[in-house]
């Protein structure tokens, strides 16, 4: 698995070769400067760390400035680990999104929105009571009996109630490539992709 680190900048559309609207999500990807190399000999395993993302140095404590210092890069907000790279890389080596080629499919990691605590029918689509007649009152968006009383006499582990909702890692897998523009770091691919504008993800390529 090989891949970058990017930010999310927004959803727009464009035709594809059959003169189809097709919904698509803008990612710049890179460039990530290789701040780590991992190897057999001394780690157990082989894979490259990349970094991404300028950061002040107040705000990076001396160990990172250690780190960043020995690649020779300035500091970075986002570092991820990649494996599977065709060719090798060694420390400071800036990649791009020259990594991706039009048409392929790519995976795509990110953190969904966040929409803080929420009820059971926001949250996993509870129709509720729906009827406001015979004696109703103020359960419409209740989720209703959670369990018996006498046996199991406890809730089981799992149910679905009311909590917070969204915020989670979510990976998105076989998002065609669309568009690469090399000179300003975008990639488009197809579809939608977890999380707010300018929020980090990492596109990952199978090979």
């Amino acid at each position: 698995m090989s891949g970058l680190l990017g930010k999310k900048i927004g959803m727009t559309s464009i035709f594809d070769a059959n003169g189809k609207n097709v919904p698509c999500t803008v990612i710049e990807a890179g460039p990530c400067v290789v701040t780590q190399v991992r190897t057999k000999d001394v780690d157990g395993y082989e894979a490259i760390q990349l970094a991404f993302e300028d950061k002040k140095e107040k705000h990076t404590n001396k160990a990172e400035l250690g780190h960043f210092a020995k690649a020779k890069t300035t500091p970075k907000r986002y570092m991820a680990e990649f494996t599977r790279f065709e060719e090798k890389k060694k420390f400071g080596d800036i990649l791009n999104v020259d990594v991706f080629i039009e048409g392929e499919y790519v995976d795509v990691v990110g953190t969904s929105k966040g929409k803080g605590f929420q009820g059971v029918v926001k949250r996993y689509n509870f129709r509720g009571v729906n009827d406001a007649t015979h004696g109703q009152h103020n359960r419409l968006r209740a989720p209703g009996s959670i369990g018996a009383s006498s046996y199991p006499s406890r809730v089981f582990k799992g149910m679905r109630m009311a909590g917070r909702m969204g915020g989670n890692r979510v990976k998105l897998i076989n998002l065609q490539v669309m568009k690469i523009i090399p000179e300003k770091n975008v990639i488009v691919v197809k579809g939608a992709v977890p999380g707010p504008n300018n929020s980090l993800v990492i596109v990952e390529r199978w090979s």
